[in-house]
């Protein structure tokens, strides 16, 4: 637990309240509750002039507390925020000047919010058997009890969003640039917990800065060191850095968690094992670049044997996972290849034994068609002959020559001819029923016709007599198949 001197020292760096019994009447008044006391201290009635003995006098005046319908709405209203009003305040027990910012820190909901954060503070020498190299080289999970610190928002009523861990980044980002420049280390535009899993996949140191606007050493901190050339090229290069300020809900908290007591205030973190961040330096109070530069180098260099033997272990496990796999691509490929060739097989066999039923079956409708075919073919040839022999009944016997009869003489498309006396009243009908009755057609359609001049005797013409259509005495027609 905190005890009491490092309370006051808290205090003193958040509100700038620099009379330390007055302090220790304020946190007294509060019960010691650190959060609650700043809460009160900061509030919006505060600056519209009450009276802050009647206030810390009064632990039961919910009025002190912000009070927000959820947590949403109470990160939004911290975010949009981003413009710090100074305004001078007379405190009416000492006299005192108190430069204290329009905008409040995170009140007493964080604590409600929230879950402990372990931080471990050791040397660079003790430092390796914190971190443990198998959770640098395997890149293990970080529990998500790294809520505290805005990691990756779950369901849990202790993780904040995502979004809103990245909009603070974004926002302090956004306020240091427009304030001291762009020549400065490279904070990263996420949440603490995103930056110190980027730091660990990077083999890399978190270079941790807390902003305190108000803090009278601020200014001169950031114009002469975090935006000196030097400086800030060497932490770009060699870490990961991370910005918040305390005003924002995340700076707020880490300022809790690394026991912030004096500003500016810089660290050295790393990821160690059992959920845990090891603490491997921390920076208090105005450096120049030079002093900063050697504390960074002597942790830099201390720490580099664990972070090289992290990222040799890892490659090396990088290697032996991806030996792995190519020996399980290997086997896999293998008995691809055996089960291919099986189902090859299977499928030849099928195949074969389709073919061989195909082909019988294709057999069998060929004999079957065959037979069909035999079949209609003579029941067509005894149809006709049928037709053939009714055809040539009806047609009588052949007359004899004589000035009522009609010679008529057919010339087939073979060559054959074929010729037959007829009444000359006898229907043009007759001379095809003769034609079929010979039998020399295998062509059921065909038409009647004689040349010089051409003439043929259609379906048109078939009730027509021999003498009406121009044929008696005599006449040779030809028979031209249709097509």
């Amino acid at each position: 637990m905190v005890d009491v001197a490092d309370k006051v020292a808290y205090f003193q760096a958040i509100t700038g309240v620099e009379d330390t019994d007055l302090v220790a009447e304020i946190l007294s008044a509060h019960n010691w509750d650190l959060e609650l006391a700043i809460s009160s201290f900061t509030s919006p009635d505060q600056r519209s002039g009450l009276n802050l003995d009647d206030n810390i006098n009064d632990t039961n005046n919910q009025s002190l507390l912000p009070r927000h319908n959820d947590f949403d709405e109470f990160v939004t209203d911290q975010l949009v925020r981003d413009e710090f009003v100074t305004t001078n305040q007379t405190n009416p027990r000492s006299g005192l000047v108190v430069n204290e910012q329009t905008q409040p820190p995170p009140g007493l909901v964080w604590k409600l919010v929230t879950l402990p954060f372990s931080i471990v503070s050791a040397s660079l020498g003790l430092v390796s058997g914190a971190i443990g190299l198998g959770f640098w080289a395997a890149g293990g999970v970080l529990s998500y009890t790294f809520g505290l610190v805005g990691g990756r928002g779950g369901s849990g009523s202790g993780e904040a969003p995502v979004s809103a861990a990245v909009s603070e980044a974004a926002a302090f980002v956004a306020v240091f640039e427009r304030e001291y420049g762009v020549i400065r280390p490279g904070f990263v535009v996420e949440g603490f917990m995103d930056a110190l899993q980027r730091s660990r996949r990077e083999y890399k140191l978190l270079f941790v800065y807390l902003h305190s606007p108000e803090h009278l050493d601020t200014q001169g901190f950031c114009e002469r060191t975090l935006c000196d050339e030097a400086f800030a090229a060497f932490v770009n290069e060699n870490f990961v850095a991370w910005g918040g300020s305390i005003r924002m809900s995340e700076g707020f908290k880490m300022s809790n968690s690394l026991k912030a007591s004096r500003f500016p205030f810089c660290a050295v973190v790393m990821a160690a094992t059992n959920n845990r961040v090891a603490l491997l330096q921390q920076i208090e109070g105005p450096k120049s670049p030079e002093e900063m530069l050697a504390v960074l180098q002597r942790v830099l260099e201390e720490s580099s044997p664990v972070l090289v033997s992290a990222r040799l272990e890892a490659e090396e496990r990088r290697s032996n996972i991806r030996l792995r796999e190519e020996q399980d691509a290997a086997y896999r490929a293998a008995l691809e290849a055996d089960q291919a060739r099986e189902r090859q097989r299977k499928e030849e066999q099928e195949r074969l034994a389709n073919e061989a039923a195909e082909a019988e079956r294709k057999l069998k409708e060929e004999e079957e068609a065959r037979e069909r075919a035999a079949h209609e073919a003579a029941e067509k040839k005894a149809a006709l002959d049928r037709l053939r022999e009714e055809k040539a009944l009806a047609l009588g016997a052949e007359p004899e020559k004589g000035p009522d009869v009609t010679q008529i003489l057919v010339r087939f498309p073979s060559g054959e001819r074929k010729g037959r006396r007829f009444l000359r009243t006898t229907k043009l009908q007759s001379l095809y029923d003769y034609v079929d009755s010979l039998g020399c057609l295998e062509a059921e359609d065909y038409t009647l016709f004689s040349n010089f001049p051409r003439v043929v005797y259609g379906q048109d013409k078939l009730s027509l007599s021999l003498e009406e259509a121009g044929l008696h005495p005599q006449a040779s027609l030809f028979v031209e198949i249709n097509s």
